[in-house]
């Protein structure tokens, strides 16, 4: 299987409905680019719904991909897999930080149990944890071709649903692991240098957490072309069910405001698989993890916050989301100068061209 038999061709944000919303923004009773990047935000959000001004964000949705990591047995994680089962169960029960976070900015959560370390079958699960990406594949091809499937098709139930912007977020022990390998492995960055603490590891796990990543580099190292093959050896089944998700949330034209180093891991994933697809993400933050600054940069993506966050959960997405809406809105409910009365700049003597 190639990606393009899963995914369909994407379509960018509408540049002519761009220039339009620039266009606007400079009619609004402000200083044209006084509000700086919510102005950009509420441009793009415009873009993405080809219309100005944009729709208010009414229904704002974080979707979490849970998964245990077999690499997590090799000392690369300070706390034990069985914390990630113990951890969904806190989300479904509503008192996770994301949870928190998704009441305060108005925005629903839905957990995806795509391969947490435990005995349970679904529609939605994949494996019961992975492979040792250091020395093994993470999953069969038959297993990485129906987590792609799950999160094309979660994507495809939300925006059907009616959600007019998508939050992934990732749940799992160990899973900057592979994150930071996938960082690495597509933008050559060296282990030592996408490598990070992770849930707070001491010198002696950063050590083992960068063999493992450097033997994961090297398993992979022929197939950085073929990014399912890719996902298949150094991923995971809840990485590459959210690159599924990213990718035709991107193809379904629906903006992404991506998290922290696990997600914008996925996300790279995503723009492999769906070219493009990075033409619709947004970036909530940056983490304290070396390697998502890399994955930004290869993403070409300013993060809106820096609050030295490390959660994961979609935590850095939630935070963000409270200002992508106040861009939208203040498209949407500021008076323009002529509706209110309101001088535009006084023309300068030295603007006014003579003959």
């Amino acid at each position: 299987m190639v990606p393009a038999e899963l995914f369909a061709r994407v379509e960018f944000p509408d540049h002519k409905i761009l220039a339009k919303a620039k266009e606007f923004q400079g009619s609004l009773t402000k200083p044209p680019g006084s509000l700086g990047k919510l102005e950009e935000l509420g441009c793009f959000i415009s873009a993405c719904q080809g219309q100005v001004p944009p729709r208010p964000l009414n229904n704002s949705k974080i979707v979490v991909f849970a998964g245990d990591h077999g690499v997590a047995a090799k000392g690369v994680s300070a706390y034990p897999s069985s914390v990630s089962l113990q951890m969904a169960e806190n989300i479904t029960a509503g008192g996770a930080a994301i949870n928190v976070m998704a009441r305060a900015a108005g925005a629903s959560v839905r957990l995806v149990d795509v391969s947490l370390d435990h005995e349970a079958w679904g529609d939605e699960r994949v494996a019961r944890s992975c492979g040792s990406i250091d020395v093994e594949d993470a999953m069969t091809q038959e297993q990485v071709e129906r987590a792609l499937e799950i999160g094309k098709r979660i994507a495809d139930q939300e925006v059907d649903a009616g959600a007019d912007i998508l939050i992934p977020g990732d749940l799992g022990i160990g899973n900057t692991t592979p994150a930071a390998t996938l960082i690495g492995m597509f933008t050559l960055a060296e282990p030592v240098v996408v490598i990070g603490r992770g849930t707070g590891i001491d010198d002696e796990g950063w050590k083992l957490k960068v063999s493992a990543i450097r033997d994961a580099m090297f398993r992979a190292r022929d197939f950085r072309q073929d990014p399912i093959a890719i996902a298949r050896m150094i991923s995971s089944p809840d990485l590459a069910a959210m690159a599924g998700f990213i990718a035709q949330a991107s193809v379904r034209r629906t903006p992404v405001l991506l998290d922290g180093v696990v997600v914008t891991s996925a996300a790279l994933l995503a723009n492999k698989l769906a070219p493009g697809a990075r033409r619709w993400f947004i970036a909530g933050h940056r983490s304290t993890e070396p390697a998502h600054s890399i994955a930004l940069d290869a993403l070409a993506l300013t993060p809106i916050l820096e609050f030295n966050m490390a959660l994961g959960e979609g935590s850095g997405g939630a935070a963000a989301l409270p200002l992508v809406k106040i861009a939208v809105d203040l498209m949407t409910d500021m008076s323009t100068m002529d509706d209110a009365g309101v001088d535009g700049p006084v023309e300068s003597e030295h603007s006014v061209e003579t003959s």
